[in-house]
């Protein structure tokens, strides 16, 4: 079978990729991914506070951290003993380790000063980057407009410094997502990642406290990004990359029938272990020998090339289970 297909325009053997995390921390996790057969790795991101604050300065608490709460005792740390030293380092080592492409990740709220860096990125050997953008719509000063327009400009500054591949991974929090999403697939970029996965917070009533719940996905959180994969699929010329919710070869399957090139794994490696992708490729490649698939090519879309599917993922099937009957 041939499993091929493109991430960032860039011809991978198979749409595993891991996704940016803990699992893409080191050049040797980043080599056992690839040894079970990962087709591509985001390592883990490197922050768009690590590039603008000083080593001795620490990042206080505001909101965006109460998406990303990991993400403050890891820039301090980084910031204050690594910095981007040491992830251009990282580039560096798993370029030499492994032979997959090896995208960087940046994770970033605002266009102004870190771009230059992305030069750097570049010159490290990455692959691509991918820009993991994510502004929290709780300031009530900041309309949903400059909120869109913020992601434009920072894609607009990167791709002033780099000729890198580009993807662009984002939330769902838009008043139109479908108009934002057609927006961004009309820059210059290469992949659309759907969707982002953040922090759930939940309260421990003994200790008063806010706490972390439900870290890694379940396979029901599929739906979200399939839903808009299906509805985007033949309508934007970039790449669509499924993220969060997929768990097994089944859910793999369902993401390429809506439309997808590929899709990120995360939370089913911490569950099952960076082996569990050598079996996701067994079973992907079992199930299209059953159909008589000999390429993903085959049965990429397929679902959502029927005017009857689309309708279901718009309206149809709300209409139907609230009502017993479609119009």
């Amino acid at each position: 079978m041939d499993l091929s297909t493109t991430f960032m325009g860039i011809k991978i053997a198979n749409p595993l990729i891991v996704a940016s995390s803990g699992l893409t921390s080191t050049p040797d996790l980043i080599k056992e991914c690839a040894d079970n057969g990962a087709g591509a790795a985001v390592l883990k991101s490197l922050f768009e506070e690590q590039l603008v604050t000083g080593k001795t300065t620490l990042i206080n608490q505001d909101e965006m951290y109460f998406w990303y709460p990991q993400a403050m005792d890891f820039v301090n740390t980084f910031s204050k003993d690594e910095g981007i030293a040491e992830y251009l380092k990282l580039i560096e080592k798993a370029k030499k380790a492994v032979t997959i492409p090896v995208m960087a990740s940046i994770n970033c709220v605002t266009p102004r000063e870190w771009p230059r860096f992305a030069t750097e990125i570049e010159n490290a050997g990455a692959d691509g980057i991918e820009l993991n953008i994510f502004i929290p719509p709780t300031n009530m000063d900041i309309t949903g407009y400059k909120i869109e327009e913020t992601y434009i400009d920072i894609i607009h500054e990167v791709r002033k410094h780099v000729r890198l591949p580009l993807a662009v991974k984002v939330g769902f929090y838009f008043t139109s997502l479908y108009r934002m999403l057609f927006k961004i697939s009309n820059m210059d970029i290469n992949s659309l990642v759907l969707f982002n996965r953040y922090y759930r917070p939940d309260i421990d009533i003994e200790t008063l406290s806010v706490v972390a719940q439900n870290v890694y996905s379940s396979p029901h959180e599929i739906t979200l990004s399939l839903r808009w994969i299906a509805l985007l699929s033949g309508r934007i010329d970039k790449e669509l990359v499924a993220a969060t919710g997929i768990h097994d070869y089944q859910g793999v399957i369902k993401q390429i029938l809506a439309g997808a090139t590929s899709v990120q794994l995360c939370s089913t490696l911490y569950k099952n272990g960076v082996t569990y992708l050598r079996t996701m490729l067994d079973d992907l490649e079992g199930w299209m020998k059953l159909k008589g698939y000999s390429n993903l090519t085959a049965f990429r879309g397929l679902v959502a090339k029927n005017e009857e599917n689309t309708a279901a993922f718009e309206r149809l099937q709300f209409m139907k289970k609230t009502t017993g009957k479609l119009f």
